[in-house]
């Protein structure tokens, strides 16, 4: 495929690659998109554009000159595809920003407006990368921080669901079991008779 040339490819199949996100053409054309001024790899997987609004470039220096800003997600301005993996730093930012506010209330529509997304893709993106998804993620948080706190304060285990975000607490009971086997009553006594 790499050997191809712009000049020999339709509009049709240059259109088909892009809205497939076909990676094999990453390199032979860059599409820009008239209504946000962005230029992307044919591989992006951002919003299906309008057809009207498209246009298509040999090299991402065209684009450029035409007018167009680079895409943060594929960063069609870096030479190799393989040097920038945006979805790796969509997984990062998607699991920073759960870490960072495991106490609020993270809905999933939210947490992709955050890192550019739709929903629907980042749940699909995130389990693939994690084997989980975001909601797990969130889940897998909360409890490691009960845990701790079960640990190293003297809250009980209602304070502590409430403490970590949940807001129900039959909610973190049934979490806390589903990870550890045990209610945070036991794990706290576990634990404390295994370390004296």
């Amino acid at each position: 495929m790499k050997n191809k040339d712009i000049n020999n490819i339709s509009k049709d199949i240059m259109w088909k690659a892009t809205v497939l996100c076909d990676s094999a053409y990453d390199g032979i054309f860059f599409y820009a998109v008239k209504t946000t001024g962005i230029f992307c790899r044919p591989s992006c997987k951002s919003r299906v554009p309008n057809s009207d609004n498209v246009s298509f470039f040999s090299n991402a220096t065209e684009a450029q000159k035409a007018g167009y800003r680079p895409c943060k997600r594929c960063r069609p301005d870096l030479k190799s595809v393989t040097t920038y993996d945006p979805f790796k730093l969509v997984v990062k930012e998607t699991m920073e920003f759960i870490e960072d506010n495991y106490g609020q209330t993270i809905l999933l529509d939210e947490l992709a407006t955050v890192v550019g997304i739709s929903g629907f893709h980042l749940n699909r993106l995130f389990k693939e990368r994690t084997g989980y998804t975001p909601r797990l993620h969130l889940e897998k948080v909360r409890i490691n921080k009960a845990k701790e706190l079960l640990l190293t304060t003297t809250l009980n285990s209602t304070e502590v669901g409430y403490q970590i975000g949940y807001q129900s607490i039959s909610s973190f009971y049934n979490a806390f079991k589903r990870n550890t086997g045990l209610s945070p009553y036991q794990f706290r006594v576990n634990m404390t008779a295994n370390h004296q």
